[in-house]
C-alpha cells in the first residue's frame, strides 16, 4: 500500500513544479539536512524528500537487518517511494553513501530517472592497488566499526566534526554528531558496514542517466581521486570540482550547490 510506504519512510511531499526532485540522505543523516538547498528548488520542482527506515522519523518497527545489510536494501526504498507516489522523470539528488544508492536505483529502473546529482559519491571506501584508490584502508574501517561497538557517542563526536570539517562554524560539526547520536547505534553499526564495505565500481558503467559528480575539496570520506574515478567509469558524467571543503556541502557551502546543481539542470542533455 503507497501509504505505508510513504509512513514507513516519513515522505515528505512539497514544491510548486510538476517534475520531481529526490533527495536521498547521507549516512547518519536524515532529510532536515537538505534544509539548505531543496527550497531553492520548490518553485520549479517537485520535492520530495525522506528518511531511510532506521534514521530520522521513519518506522524503526519497518527495520529489516537482513533487507539492509547491503545498499540494494536501501535502493529498494527509493524505488518504493517513487512507485507509491508515480514518480517519473525524477531528478535523484544524493548525498555521500546515498549517491550509490542512486546508481543502484536509477540501472534498475532507468525509465523513472531523469538527471542524478551525485555529492561526495565513493563506489568503494577501500583501496585496492595497483589502479584504485578509495582513501581508507580495510584495517581503517575495521577499526572504525571496533570503535563504534565500544563507544558509539565517542565515536560520532570525533568523526562528525572531521567529516564536516569548517571547523570555523562548530554548530555544523555539532548538528553531524547529533544526528549521529539520535541514531540507533545498532542500526547505524550495520550502515556503516553496509556503506564502508560495499563495492559498486562496476555499476558506474552501466548508468544510462545523465549525471553530475560534486567533488568536494579537503573530503576525507570521498577524495578527489574518487570524484575522478567515478567521472572517469561514469558514461557521459559531468564533474565540477567545488570550493565547499569537507563532505556536506549542501550543509556548509548551500549557495555553491544549489548553483552547480541549477546550472546542470539547465544544461541540455547529449
Amino acid at each position: 500500500m503507497p501509504l505505508d510506504v510513504l509512513a514507513r519512510n516519513n515522505v515528505k511531499v512539497a514544491g510548486s513544479g510538476k517534475q520531481p526532485m529526490l533527495f536521498a540522505h547521507g549516512f547518519g543523516c536524515d532529510q532536515n539536512m537538505w534544509r539548505f538547498v531543496a527550497p531553492a528548488f520548490a518553485d520549479d520542482y517537485k520535492l520530495v524528500l525522506f528518511d531511510y527506515v532506521g534514521s530520522g522519523k521513519s518506522e524503526l518497527s519497518a527495520y529489516d537487518a537482513t533487507r539492509y545489510a547491503s545498499l540494494e536494501g536501501y535502493a529498494r526504498d527509493v524505488l518504493d517511494i517513487i512507485h507509491a507516489l508515480d514518480l517519473r522523470d525524477v531528478v535523484f539528488v544524493g548525498h555521500s553513501v546515498s549517491a550509490m544508492v542512486g546508481v543502484i536505483a536509477a540501472n534498475r529502473e532507468p525509465d523513472r530517472f531523469a538527471r542524478l546529482v551525485l555529492i561526495g559519491p565513493s563506489p568503494r571506501y577501500i583501496n585496492d592497488p595497483p589502479n584504485y584508490v578509495g582513501g581508507f584502508e580495510r584495517s581503517d574501517i575495521e577499526g572504525l566499526l571496533e570503535t563504534m561497538d565500544k563507544n558509539y557517542i565517542g565515536w560520532a563526536n570525533y568523526l562528525a566534526p572531521a567529516i564536516m570539517k569548517n571547523a570555523d562554524r562548530p554548530e555544523l560539526g555539532a548538528e553531524l554528531t547529533e544526528s549521529f547520536c539520535s541514531t540507533d547505534p545498532v542500526i547505524a553499526r550495520r550502515f556503516a558496514e553496509a556503506t564502508f564495505f560495499s563495492d559498486n565500481r562496476t555499476d558506474l558503467q552501466h548508468v544510462r542517466v545523465p549525471t553530475l559528480v560534486l567533488q568536494c575539496s579537503e573530503d576525507i570520506i570521498a577524495p578527489n581521486t574518487v570524484g575522478e574515478y567515478v567521472h572517469r567509469e561514469t558514461p557521459g558524467s559531468t564533474l565540477r570540482v567545488m570550493r565547499a571543503t569537507g563532505h556536506c556541502p549542501h550543509m556548509s557551502a548551500p549557495e555553491e550547490t544549489v548553483s552547480l546543481i541549477r546550472e546542470f539542470l539547465e544544461s541540455p542533455v547529449g
